[in-house]
Parts: C-alpha cells; structure tokens; sequence
C-alpha cells in the first residue's frame, strides 16, 4: 500500500492498513510539519481511542434563540493524533503522477524517484478551490478568562448567528468559540459556504468588531481556514477531503475519516489477494455505498439552499434545524447512510418553515 498526503485521514487510513496486516508507505512533503488547524467533532462520532485535547460537555447554538444541544463537543489532540504507526514506512516527497496497471499502481515523485505498490490511495486533501463554494474562517486564540462574555467554561459555542456590527459585505457569519483546553479558547468567525469563499480581511474585521463588544481585543488572527465543500466524488481511489467525505454543509470531514479508515483498511486486506482491482473496488464500496451517495446528494441540496438563502433568513433557518429533535439533527449531521433519517429531518425543517422558507428550500438552483 501507498497512501500520499500525511494529513489527518492519510495518517488514519496509513495507520489502520499497517494493523490490518498490509506494508504500508505514507508519502508526504513536510512529514514533520505540525498540524496547525483546529479539528472539532461530535464526541459521540469519535472512534474509541481518539486523542482529544479538550470536551466541552454542554454545547449551544444561536440563530435568532439559544439552542443547548444534548451532544458534548471535542477538540482533537493534534500532536498525539500526527504520531505514525510505527510500521508505517513514511517517505518525504510528493506524488505528481500515478499509473495504474493490472498488476499494481506506479508513483512518479516530484524528484524523479517512483515507487511501486499494489494500491496507492490519494489522501493530499481537497483539490484546488477555484470556482468551488468554500468556507472560510478567522479565529484568534484568547485565554479562557477573556472568552467567558462569549462562551462559558465547560461548554462550546457551535454557531452564533448574531451578527457583528462592522460588516462590509451583505453575507451571514457565525462565531465559533471551542475550549482548546484548560486555559485557552479558539474564537473564529465563520463563513460557513460562499462562492467565492468571504475573504478573510472581512471575517477578521467582523471578528475584531464582534469581540471588541464584549472588551475582548483582537490579537493577531492565529488560525485562517479555506476549504471547498462542493467536492465531487473522484474516479480515483481516494480517501479523506480527497475522495469528498466533507460534509457539503457543515464542512466537517475529520470524523467520518476517522471511522472510516480501518473498515476501508480491512476491506482492502480481504479483497486484496483477488487482485488490485478488486481491492480498490471494495475500497469505494466502503467509501462511497449506495446509501451514501444518497444522502451526500440531500446533503448537496442542503448547502445550495443556504447559498440561496438571503441573509436576514439564514439565523432563523438555525433556530428551525436545531429545534428539531436530537435524532434528526444527528441523522442529517452525522450518520452518512441514514437516508430514511435525513430525509425526515429535511422533511420536518420543510414542515415547520414558513413559507418564505419553503419557497427557498424549493428553488435552490442546481450544482454548477
């Protein structure tokens, strides 16, 4: 096995395929480069055995009301998280060109070496941003003292649609406030989906001016995020933001990677003495499974009726989503095959919108 890209999901899935038994070689630029991004989820999503650095045990969201939501909320522990397997073999370079053949897959690294294996998965992330709906983010970290106004010890702060008072650009931000540990709090405003994605000189100054009315100052932006959420699912083996997994309209992806990595490990070890092509088949059965496409298409939709959304209705949409019971948040939210699931939930929001709602729901224009 050749897994290139050493970012959460290629580290995951690298990892998993050394314990099923397989060689496993983990390619990567910068191997050693620290994780610099914040990685949140669900404390229920998370595999047993997570590094977590920090849970927040009661979790809120504000559209035009505050919602307390019945799921704790973790912070991942990216130094213990980035640890390799120890029977990974990690190589530094990056894979420019794959060849796949009957017998195995060729990798041409960028300095001319090329390496061989019976599979090679592409984990280097989401491919270039260009055109594609992203979410953007600016955050700061300050110390938990300062960050009480805003969110209170012990819990996190998902959403937060009141809107700053400084704002050049008609379009809907939230604060996102999460505990890093003890002492410290990430405070990020956040555009959740644009295309182009809000430039981060506006969500800093969005953030400066949200915080400066609570007597918090803003330092210099430590965390910036880009990332589209409008992937299509590759015709290459892939895994991670790679092969799609990021939620079209929450942007988390992080979780399912992690779930995901040692079922598509074991799928590959039993299916690999048939041959390579049988092994990259039942890796995309575990990856991409009917019921999976499924919901990822309503979750599509999802995201084209908040990129059509005017900006005034998008807190009140909130307060209708989070007013839904736990089971349907947590179907649309997290559980990829639910597709009776999802689609309750997406019928229930529609139910109890009111029409000017509906009618957005209805006409959200169609993928480019």
């Amino acid at each position: 096995m050749i897994v290139l890209g050493g970012g959460p999901a290629g580290r995951a899935l690298a990892g998993a395929c050394a314990t099923s038994g397989l060689e496993t070689t983990l390619v990567d630029p910068r191997p050693e480069r620290p994780w610099t991004a914040t990685y949140g989820a669900w404390a229920d999503e998370l595999p047993s055995g997570t590094p977590v650095a920090a849970v927040a045990p009661v979790t809120r969201a504000i559209g035009v009301e505050a919602h307390v939501l019945d799921r704790a909320y973790a912070v991942i522990d990216n130094a213990r998280l980035q640890v390799p397997h120890p029977d990974v073999l990690v190589e530094t370079g990056k894979g420019v060109r794959t060849v796949v053949g009957p017998r195995g897959t060729t990798v041409l690294l960028a300095d001319g070496r090329t390496l061989t294996a019976a599979l090679v998965v592409d984990a280097t992330g989401a491919p270039p941003s260009r055109g594609r709906v992203e979410q953007t983010a600016a955050g700061v970290v300050v110390a938990a003292t300062d960050a009480k106004a805003l969110v209170a010890e012990g819990e996190a702060l998902i959403m937060d649609w009141r809107q700053p008072p400084t704002t050049g650009v008609d379009w809907p931000t939230f604060l996102y406030a999460v505990p890093l540990d003890g002492d410290r709090v990430l405070l990020e405003e956040t555009s959740l989906a644009r295309r182009p994605g809000l430039p981060v000189a506006e969500l800093r100054t969005r953030l400066a001016a949200r915080l400066a009315q609570h007597g918090v100052d803003l330092s210099d932006v430590e965390e910036q995020v880009r990332f589209p959420v409008d992937l299509n699912r590759p015709a290459k083996l892939a895994f991670g933001a790679a092969a799609a997994l990021v939620h079209p309209a929450t942007g988390y992806s992080v979780a399912t990677t992690l779930t995901l990595a040692p079922l598509v490990a074991a799928a590959i070890a039993d299916a690999l003495p048939r041959g390579p092509r049988a092994a990259r088949a039942a890796a995309r059965q575990v990856v991409w499974s009917p019921a999976a496409k499924v919901v990822h298409t309503m979750r599509r939709h999802g995201l084209r009726v908040l990129l059509a959304m005017p900006p005034e209705h998008v807190p009140e949409f909130f307060d209708l989503f989070f007013g839904l019971p736990e089971e349907l948040r947590r179907a649309y939210l997290s559980d990829r095959e639910d597709v009776a699931g999802a689609t309750k939930a997406m019928a229930e929001l529609f139910r109890g919108a009111p029409w000017r709602l509906r009618r957005t729901m209805v006409l959200a224009p169609q993928d480019r």
